[in-house]
């Protein structure tokens, strides 16, 4: 059994069969390989060559790759009563490519490369991922040197903010226009960080059935009342609660316990000028700041914005939560660059794109399978796991092993074969040790299968 096998590239549409089976197969090598050199990937230069063939082909496409990746995911979910679409943008940055730089483009700090937007489902009770929904690839164009540009308008579906509000109407497609979903879909309520923080999404968000959003704000904006804004209007609120919560390890931040102070207030939000087709949008407004803060540490703030109903503490709790659950898309995106190597192929654009049609999906999957250790510790192992994987992670086990093998064992087996150190016990085991641990139990059962194939030859 391979976890990160991908079982819908069977159903990949590009007007030749022989793609499509070609296609199974470079993702079935990259599953078992992935963040490899595809030297290493294919095991002949037979394969190498087609997988080449592959990528350059301009019948094959990103779009063509990931669409039925998505509609698989939206039909697993479908059963669910709400679901949490966290969308985020990240950076792919090829700068050490200059032979086929034209292929890429800018991304700030001397950087080039493709931008990556993403929305990942997550489950609103336990934060567990459960797939992408949507993808968007791109890349800007190159400004050539002394080259005057006119300044012009822009319509709003022309800038790249614009991939909020498109997230949105993409997600619901899935629903739809797809006969193979429920018909009654899942509420999906959008969950997005300071940028996605537009008024055209709360305008888009207001003219789609069962949809809802959380966004951090952004914008001091201007609420229905004169001379009121949405900051000092929330602030003013008296404090209704305190809650504690547990902030992840980030480049300008340790993993540590905050307290926070809770405010919530019914908002209507001023629409700008520009939106002519209503006054203004109904919101609630949650505000968690920081209190008694480690000393020289800045306090967290949040201002987060819903179109859900909060009229009490329970409710806003879980407006909290759902908020915490973005960090998974930023995990995502940890593992797609370091666990899948994104960023260390030197390819022309195009054929870049089209393999990461093949790695997003397995990042998704490799992140759904960490978050299975805290969600669903006591699921049978073997639902995870093929006999060949249990027997080797049982083989390399230094530890006693336990009468019935259940998720949690066997992912602190792979974290073990990561590097993960029993004497942090007390750590819970991270993305990057379980991602290593995958890659050399691959290896690991290789040379098990190889060794029982031998085995019967010379027995024979």
């Amino acid at each position: 059994m391979n976890p990160f096998a991908n079982t819908a590239l069977g159903n990949c549409y590009f007007g030749d069969k022989r793609l499509t089976k070609r296609c199974v197969l470079i993702g079935e090598a990259l599953s078992l390989k992935y963040g490899k050199p595809l030297s290493q990937v294919f095991n002949n230069a037979s394969a190498l060559k087609r997988t080449y063939e592959f990528l350059t082909n301009p019948k094959t496409s990103f779009e063509k790759l990931i669409q039925p990746n998505h509609l698989e995911t939206a039909h697993k979910i479908s059963e669910l009563p709400i679901i949490l679409a966290v969308g985020d943008t990240t950076y792919l940055d090829y700068k050490k490519i200059l032979a086929k730089r034209e292929e890429y483009g800018p991304i700030g700090n001397g950087g080039n490369g493709l931008i990556l937007h993403s929305t990942l489902a997550v489950n609103p009770e336990n934060g567990q991922p459960l797939g992408l929904l949507w993808e968007k690839l791109w890349h800007r164009e190159h400004q050539k040197k002394k080259q005057k540009t006119q300044k012009k308008i822009r319509q709003f579906s022309e800038k790249e903010s614009y991939r909020w509000v498109e997230a949105l109407s993409e997600v619901q497609k899935l629903w739809d226009e797809n006969p193979v979903t429920q018909e009654t879909p899942p509420k999906v309520i959008h969950v997005f960080d300071r940028e996605g923080d537009i008024a055209e999404v709360f305008d888009k968000v207001s003219q789609i059935a069962d949809i809802g959003l959380v966004v951090r704000a952004a914008h001091n904006r201007a609420l229905s009342e004169p001379d009121s804004y949405l900051w000092e209007e929330v602030i003013s609120q008296p404090v209704q609660f305190i809650m504690e919560i547990k902030l992840p390890k980030t480049t300008k931040r340790p993993e540590r316990q905050a307290k926070l102070a809770i405010r919530y207030a019914p908002l209507k939000l001023r629409s700008p000028q520009r939106l002519k087709n209503q006054e203004y949008f109904e919101i609630y407004a949650v505000y968690a700041v920081e209190i008694d803060q480690p000393e020289g540490i800045e306090p967290v703030e949040w201002m987060l914005l819903t179109t859900e109903e909060v009229l009490n503490s329970t409710q806003a709790r879980v407006i909290l939560r759902w908020y915490t659950y973005r960090w998974r898309i930023e995990e995502y995106h940890k593992i797609l660059k370091s666990g899948c190597a994104v960023e260390s192929y030197r390819l022309h654009g195009s054929s870049m794109e089209v393999l990461l049609g093949f790695l997003t999906n397995i990042a998704s999957k490799l992140l759904k399978i960490t978050y299975l250790n805290r969600t669903e510790p006591e699921t049978p192992a073997r639902s995870l796991l093929s006999k060949t994987q249990l027997e080797v992670l049982k083989a390399s086990s230094v530890q006693s092993i336990p009468s019935v093998l259940t998720v949690a064992w066997a992912l602190s087996a792979l974290a073990r074969l990561g590097g993960y150190l029993e004497h942090r016990k007390n750590s819970p085991i991270g993305i990057t040790v379980l991602w290593r641990g995958w890659s050399e139990l691959q290896q690991l059962c290789q040379g098990w299968e190889l060794r029982n194939t031998w085995k019967q030859k010379t027995e024979n």
